[in-house]
């Protein structure tokens, strides 16, 4: 039986102190386990909603339970043991090797014992061991992206049946290191039972390797299903263009905007 790790019921949040909706979800469950692509036009909600369910922000309406409890009452120690957040850009500028930032993804860890060998292995994961010593302020942008989700992947080495929100996290990425990264990612959530629910523009990343869809647009949730289910007029109606479809011989699907 599939168990809920997130539930939402009534959900409105506000841009500022405006009357006009940010986001707005009557009624939203998220099982254990799954990998759910939230996708809809830039401006449509998506950040805001990831970061509502992150517990970055206070909903104005409405609660969010996770893993059963309210969400406002877990302390930010205890969420960061069962939640990794990798946002849309890291605000950090600091003279620090990478190791060290990678590590701090278990500072709230109680075990700190295997903290070197975890940190080589998660910037393993992410393609980034070649920049173990770096400075993390001379890195590119695709190479902050690798290692910020080294440091998720550190928080959450050892923790079942987590939640990890990601929000454009491979839009800094070269093709070869997306599609390198969303295997690992893949191979990393199963391993633990993590539910990831990421924000994504390439619609063709959320085919392949995401197996639920969120299309949010202007704050509302107009579909939830099965990626499969989806039909190529959704797409377009989500997005406002027209898009080709291609089936492969071993049947993955794909779709070029026109």
């Amino acid at each position: 039986m599939d168990k809920t790790i997130l539930s939402i019921e009534n959900l409105k949040n506000f841009w500022c102190r405006e009357s006009k909706l940010a986001v707005d979800i009557s009624q939203l469950n998220i099982n254990l386990g799954e990998r759910i692509a939230i996708m809809g036009p830039s401006g449509s909600g998506k950040s805001s909603f990831l970061k509502l369910i992150a517990n970055d922000l206070r909903p104005s309406q409405g609660v969010i339970f996770f893993h059963g409890k309210n969400l406002a009452q877990w302390t930010a120690r205890d969420l960061s043991h069962h939640r990794a957040v990798l946002p849309q850009s890291a605000a950090m500028n600091l003279e620090l090797p990478v190791s060290l930032i990678v590590s701090l993804g278990r500072v709230s860890s109680v075990d700190q014992t295997q903290k070197n060998s975890i940190t080589q292995e998660c910037l393993r994961l992410s393609n980034a061991s070649h920049l173990t010593n770096a400075s993390y302020q001379v890195l590119s942008g695709g190479e902050r992206a690798r290692v910020q989700m080294a440091r998720v992947f550190a928080q959450l080495w050892d923790v079942k049946d987590a939640l990890l929100l990601l929000d454009e996290p491979f839009a800094a990425l070269d093709p070869y290191l997306q599609i390198a990264l969303l295997k690992n990612l893949n191979q990393f959530a199963t391993e633990r039972r993590i539910t990831v629910m990421a924000v994504l523009h390439d619609v063709n990343q959320a085919l392949q390797f995401f197996d639920r869809g969120l299309f949010i647009k202007s704050g509302q949730l107009l579909v939830d299903a099965s990626l499969d289910d989806i039909s190529k007029n959704a797409f377009e109606e989500l997005y406002g263009n027209q898009f080709l479809e291609f089936i492969t011989d071993n049947k993955h699907r794909f779709l070029i905007a026109q």
